[in-house]
């Protein structure tokens, strides 16, 4: 009976540097497609962001409208500010006066711009429009009417952040 050589069960050193460059070369392509992802998420919660506080703007002038809450600044039907979205506001009764402890809250949680700094807070994060500002100028005011993203970063197609 003879012997037969068998050779180590195993990778040899060059098979290793194989697998491990195409890993590395894997890998290297994987990483700009999560950065593009990442980003397109971040549009996303910008535009629900948006969407979400226009609503709610919409819905103050409504309320007002209808006489279920008081005007805003000068009379104005729009807020003073972003917070009274979220904190709530006074509702009235069917003479006008404010009812004790009725609010009527448009957000449940203000939305923050994602491309803002990230120390502000959710407020400070949007540029704000005043029902007296030109068209397309946010400067803020008394009253606030729209907002923006005060990015002045371009989208992946190609927009700016604070033209949406």
């Amino acid at each position: 009976m003879t012997r037969r050589w068998r050779a180590p069960a195993g990778f040899t050193l060059i098979e290793m540097l194989v697998v491990l460059a195409i890993v590395g070369i894997l890998a290297g392509a994987a990483i700009p497609l999560v950065e593009h992802t990442a980003r397109r998420a971040r549009e996303a919660q910008l535009r629900e962001g948006l969407r979400s506080i226009r609503q709610a703007l919409d819905a103050h002038r409504d309320a007002v409208e209808a006489r279920r809450i008081g005007a805003g600044p000068d009379g104005s039907p729009w807020p003073a500010t972003l917070e009274v979205l979220e904190q709530g506001v006074p509702m009235l009764d069917a003479e006008g006066r404010p009812r004790e402890g009725v609010r009527l809250h448009l957000l449940r949680r203000l939305p923050r711009d994602p491309f803002a700094d990230p120390t502000l807070g959710a407020a400070a994060t949007w540029a704000r429009r005043a029902s007296t500002s030109p068209p397309g100028q946010f400067d803020g005011g008394a009253d606030i009417i729209d907002i923006a993203s005060r990015s002045a970063a371009r989208a992946l197609d190609g927009s700016q952040y604070r033209d949406w």
